[in-house]
């Protein structure tokens, strides 16, 4: 690594920075200074064109249920629970769950709004019906 490459990789990891954004309440996603494009999951260079210039921009919070999941678990471990991909108005995926409507009336192509929760060791992102 040269001395320009270790200078974009010096300090916390991105997916520690994204964390820390979440716990402050804003849900970021990366946007290369290259190609103009957003990424999910956060990583050190651009997934689309490998530059390094990557900013964080305040995501809408919108998007819509590409793929679901219904994972079904006995009721003494929690019960059912969906697992989706959603496609942000930004372009990337992500996978998360939808809460606030019943699992089995999750459906692809639905709109929804992102919601940051803080359950367990890290504040994550679920989405609501829109």
């Amino acid at each position: 690594m040269t001395s320009i490459d270790q200078a974009n990789f010096d300090g916390p990891g991105p997916d520690e920075v994204y964390r820390e954004f979440l716990g402050k309440g804003a849900f970021k996603l990366q946007k290369c200074g290259g190609c103009g494009k957003f990424q999910f999951f956060p990583r050190q260079m651009c997934s689309h064109c490998g530059a390094l210039d990557l900013s964080w921009e305040d995501a809408a919070g919108t998007g819509e249920v590409y793929s679901v999941s219904l994972v079904n678990r006995r009721p003494e471990k929690g019960g059912p629970f969906n697992v989706v991909m959603i496609t942000l108005a930004e372009g990337p995926r992500m996978m998360s769950r939808v809460d606030n409507i019943a699992h089995e009336d999750v459906k692809i192509g639905m709109p929804v709004k992102a919601r940051i929760v803080e359950e367990g060791a890290f504040p994550f992102v679920v989405f609501d019906p829109a």
